[in-house]
């Protein structure tokens, strides 16, 4: 999973552009950051997946 640094950047802009907005710069971290963070949710996820058994 992401870094917990990661994570509060990522609420931390979030919290930003609905308050104030964002800078061109910030928008583009906000938008790696949250490409990051859905990769490894996914990847995560599909690991839980392929751990699933089922059993008659």
């Amino acid at each position: 999973m992401l870094s917990k640094e990661k994570l509060d950047r990522i609420n931390e802009l979030a919290k930003k552009k609905k308050d104030v907005g964002l800078t061109e710069e910030e928008l583009v971290e906000q938008k790696k950051l949250r490409e990051e963070y859905i990769k490894e949710f996914r990847k995560n996820f599909k690991k839980q997946l392929d751990n699933i058994e089922f059993v008659d």
